[in-house]
């Protein structure tokens, strides 16, 4: 396979960025012409606003939006709620802030929805469909006729009932669009120097609670601070998954020898009854996405989907 150097419209955001030094190859031409294409699109908007989180996607989505619309032309903005973890909260400021980016925090009430904290198979949807509707009003009020979120192509591939509110809503994923994978994104973000390029993914804190057993407050609190411990250890790539009495943790099997080192494994249990948790259990398949989503029938997934 033949490795290009930038374009130079890829060329121009890293002189923008005043990366020192030949100019960082994007690597197969495929990406570049997808990076290229992401411009082109954004380029057409004119004006944005950004469903925006902090993690890998949106992050490079905002940098790529305020470099080629420049930081008037973009709005970035942060639901904030229980369901967003506190790391991830200061996280999302501080790349905002690195970035140059406009930013405004919404807070939204999606606990107060029973459709929401029934936590069925479709509890995204009605999660996203509170975003995109306060979002979608902002811009309304902005004269912004694009919203846009951080979702990428392999996100096609998983089951998220969250995409369709985005169709309901309109919100476009300029990323998908452009045909860019995670891959894709994590290796243009270590170009454009994003401290985000290699870490790992982090979905809401509702995410990691078993279906069926209601999303509140208390119980995002106890998953968010569990988390936080585990990762105060060394470990980085992990779910803590809220089964009511029972926390069952997920780490890469390659990780699992770390946390049954006896020593280890008395601090994680002692703190986990802290927060709240009788029954602290270890995963023996490992860290994988999406794990909840195994418990759900393939025709759960087709009516949600249908709908």
């Amino acid at each position: 396979m033949t490795i290009r150097r930038c374009s130079s419209t890829v060329e121009r955001v890293f002189r923008k960025d005043e990366v020192e030094g030949s100019i960082p190859s994007i690597g197969l031409v495929d990406i570049q012409e997808k990076y290229n294409s992401l411009k082109e699109y954004l380029l057409s908007c004119q004006k944005v606003l950004i469903a925006y989180s902090g993690g890998v996607d949106s992050v490079f989505l905002l940098k790529v939006a305020t470099d080629t619309l420049g930081p008037q032309n973009v709005i970035a903005c942060l639901g904030t709620s229980p369901s967003l973890g506190k790391s991830q909260h200061a996280q999302a400021l501080e790349m905002a802030e690195i970035i140059g980016a406009p930013l405004r925090e919404i807070p939204v009430t999606e606990l107060d929805d029973p459709n929401y904290s029934a936590n069925k198979a479709d509890r995204c949807f009605h999660c996203k469909s509170h975003l995109y509707g306060i979002f979608t009003k902002i811009a309304k009020q902005e004269g912004i006729e694009h919203v846009l979120c951080g979702a990428n192509l392999d996100d096609k591939d998983d089951y998220r009932p969250g995409n369709r509110a985005a169709e309901v809503f309109k919100v476009k994923s300029p990323l998908i669009d452009a045909g860019l994978t995670k891959n894709d994104i994590r290796q243009l973000s270590k170009e454009l120097n994003l401290k985000t390029a290699d870490l790992p993914a982090a979905p809401c804190l509702a995410s990691r609670i078993t279906y069926g057993l209601e999303v509140t407050e208390e119980r995002l609190n106890q998953i968010d601070q569990a988390e936080d411990y585990l990762k105060s250890l060394g470990l980085q790539t992990l779910r803590v998954r809220h089964h009511g009495d029972t926390a069952r943790i997920e780490v890469p099997t390659q990780d699992i020898n770390k946390i049954t080192e006896e020593n280890t494994r008395k601090k994680i249990v002692d703190r986990l009854k802290q927060i709240g948790f009788k029954y602290i259990s270890l995963d023996l398949q490992g860290f994988r996405s999406g794990a909840l989503n195994e418990t759900l029938t393939e025709q759960q997934k087709r009516s949600e989907q249908a709908r």
